[in-house]
């Protein structure tokens, strides 16, 4: 497992617990005692360290590489998973995966940013940052459930859209502008979950719903820390001062409206126990979706529609 750096202690103990592991009793030591206590120290340090993480640190667990990605919740949630791709224009972007499937016996359209979890599969989905044609692939699978009246879910995890000459040169603002108002206008139950990394317009694609949802150390922005650094200060080094003003965590952004709630991860991130995290989101997700199941497409629209207008009004300085 990676380690960050503030996990430095906590795998110190946890590596003396499995070297501990390996021996057998003997003296005056019980190895099943001595692994006890210290597998206490490890749970209270665990719950220490994480309950005052700094919005930096908070940043790194989101990008955490052995931190679940969409297919990963793909697999343990949606059953008959059937792949979607290309947008019928220029073709296929694997840094966004969508599909039909169904969740907990509903059908469903599902999105999500894919960033890979070894080099050749993040050299594949282009670390989750897509291209043109992967928004206009998402807009074209929204409008594929809005025709079919399908709920849509979308697990959002990017630093955001690709940046790149060729990316610009097919339109990538307006492949992102058209995902967006495609959100916004489609009339079905519309729900998103921000899994790791919500990056400026490249998030906001897949994310304008009409429940947000957050896990727990999961980060929403308008721009990285870094890239804000290098704008504010001239230099990357000033990335933890960005992360701190940007107000990112899903507990600065629940108390200013823009997410509707948060899903608590287990102990030391979703990446220590993924099967936790996939029943707690499993069952956030089955709340949000019954909640607004049954409630006219209209309505569903306009709701949505309003709640992203009230954000500008209210001012969330």
């Amino acid at each position: 497992m990676h380690i960050l750096e503030f996990e430095k202690p906590i795998a110190e103990l946890e590596g003396k617990i499995e070297e501990l592991r390996h021996l057998t009793d003997g003296g005056d030591v019980n190895i099943a005692d001595e692994v006890g206590r210290l597998q206490i120290k490890v749970d209270k340090l665990l719950r220490s360290t994480f309950a005052k993480l700094t919005p930096w640190q908070k940043t790194q667990v989101a990008r955490h590489p052995d931190r679940p990605h969409a297919l990963d919740y793909i697999r343990a949630l949606i059953t008959d998973f059937t792949p979607l791709a290309g947008d019928r224009c220029f073709g296929e972007d694997n840094a966004i995966i969508g599909g039909l499937g169904r969740f907990r016996g509903q059908s469903v359209m599902v999105l999500g940013h894919e960033k890979g979890h070894d080099t050749e599969t993040r050299l594949k989905h282009n670390f989750g940052m897509a291209k043109p044609e992967g928004y206009r692939k998402a807009t074209r699978l929204m409008e594929m459930a809005n025709h079919f009246q399908i709920p849509v879910l979308s697990l959002v995890d990017t630093a955001g859209a690709y940046p790149g000459v060729d990316a610009e040169a097919r339109g990538q603002a307006e492949a992102i502008a058209r995902s967006i108002e495609t959100c916004l206008d489609i009339r079905v139950p519309f729900i998103t979950t921000i899994i790791g990394e919500g990056g400026s317009g490249g998030a906001i694609a897949l994310a304008s719903a009409n429940t947000v949802l957050m896990l727990e150390h999961s980060i929403y922005s308008v721009i990285s820390p870094e890239g804000c650094a290098s704008i504010l200060w001239r230099s990357g080094e000033n990335a933890k001062d960005a992360a701190e003003a940007l107000r990112l965590t899903a507990q600065d952004l629940h108390k200013l409206g823009v997410c509707d709630a948060i899903i608590e991860e287990p102990l030391g991130g979703a990446h220590r126990n993924r099967q936790q995290m996939m029943q707690s989101l499993s069952a956030a997700l089955d709340g949000a979706l019954r909640s607004l199941v049954g409630t006219e497409g209209g309505v569903l629209r306009a709701r949505r529609r309003e709640k992203f207008l009230a954000m500008g009004r209210g001012g969330l300085a």
